[in-house]
């Protein structure tokens, strides 16, 4: 057996094995070294999984059990919630834009700043807990679960026995691993022939497929592209107290007198700040569903992100040099949106992404609870 490579365009390989027999010469495989195909679902457990989608529309789970993890990861808006700065907490308003949820159970790093990786456990108990986003005691959590005659059965039922919080923290993740792209143009060989010209401009003149590589057209990496500061962030007082409690906690520096979101900065801390303004790349999948764009929210329309990196990004001492300007002309600024909706499939908003019955909070009591085992 021997290996015959093809070098294609922009130095994509493709390598086909090939087996060479009596003369012949036959193709055994085929694997596309960019990546770029359909989202593959993971395997899932059925009944950790309705637990976890159960949870993830339960208000209980926040401090004053009137959020959910999906009143800012609405289903209709692709598990983003279409608005430029996310909600947080009563008390305090977000500094970010909601990411979408969909295939986000196979990101290698979580949040627009990457400080958290693969392990969705520490992503589900961050957002629970942290006082900006649900403000939740997992102490109370546990109990408040443990009360929930529907929850005792579903937790036994899906091997985690009573309540806890380690297998709420478990289950909430199953459900995210169901929240995976289907259905689209780009996906089923249905693109239109704009859409096919902005795919070949996204591979080759306009460089998109730099950063944006794979089957979520992420490299989960972060980048600094100098989108502008969202002003907003500062100018109202309950976002700005919500970013000096991150920065304080995340230990950046000189942090009442910051006027920008330092992004990544706060993983590797550089001396230098040249890491000050990176974010993490995002998917481009759902793009349809998901607007406005950005870590901050602040382009509205596909149109602009696109018009955006043709005049070669904002102005930032630390941005990537890679940016630059495109000279894309109109036409084919258009083609490269066409191509972007592409990438966008079918809403998940049926029941088996959607807790449709009503969570019944007014349970029997428990009979002779005192002597019952807590």
């Amino acid at each position: 057996m021997g290996i015959l490579v093809i070098k294609g365009f922009r130095s994509h390989i493709i390598k086909v094995a090939v087996i060479v027999l009596s003369g012949v010469v036959t193709a055994s495989a085929t694997v596309a070294a960019d990546g770029f195909g359909p989202v593959k679902a993971p395997k899932v457990n059925a009944k950790k999984a309705a637990l976890g989608k159960r949870l993830f529309f339960d208000q209980r789970l926040s401090g004053d059990a009137a959020i959910s993890c999906a009143t800012c990861h609405v289903p209709s808006k692709g598990f983003s919630d279409g608005l430029a700065l996310s909600k947080a907490y009563p008390g305090s308003d977000g500094f970010r834009n909601t990411p979408t949820l969909i295939n986000a159970a196979q990101k290698a790093a979580w949040f627009h700043d990457g400080r958290i990786g693969t392990n969705l456990n520490d992503v589900t108990r961050e957002s629970i807990t942290e006082t900006y986003n649900m403000n939740m005691d997992m102490r109370l959590m546990q109990e408040r679960v443990k009360q929930d005659p529907v929850y005792v059965k579903m937790f036994k039922d899906a091997g985690y026995g009573e309540p806890s919080n380690g297998s709420i923290r478990k289950a909430i993740p199953e459900y995210l691993k169901t929240l995976t792209s289907r259905g689209a143009a780009f996906d089923n060989g249905k693109m239109s022939d704009a859409a096919k010209r902005g795919f070949e401009l996204f591979k080759g003149k306009a460089g998109c497929a730099s950063c944006h590589s794979g089957n979520r057209f992420t490299d989960d990496q972060p980048h600094n592209t100098a989108v502008p500061n969202n002003p907003e962030i500062w100018k109202n007082p309950l976002r700005h107290v919500t970013y000096v409690t991150f920065g304080l906690f995340l230990g950046i520096e000189n942090i009442m007198n910051i006027r920008r979101d330092v992004g990544a900065h706060i993983r590797t801390h550089k001396a230098d700040g040249s890491d000050i303004g990176k974010f993490m790349t995002p998917t481009l999948r759902e793009l349809k569903q998901t607007a406005p764009y950005m870590h901050n929210g602040m382009i509205k329309t596909l149109k602009d992100v696109v018009e955006f990196y043709n005049n070669g990004g904002g102005n930032d001492a630390n941005k990537d040099p890679r940016i630059k300007p495109l000279d894309l002309s109109k036409e084919e600024q258009s083609n490269l949106v066409v191509f972007l909706e592409s990438l966008s499939g079918k809403p998940l908003t049926g029941s088996q992404h959607v807790w449709n019955d009503k969570i019944d909070v007014n349970y029997k009591p428990i009979k002779d609870w005192l002597k019952q085992r807590n």
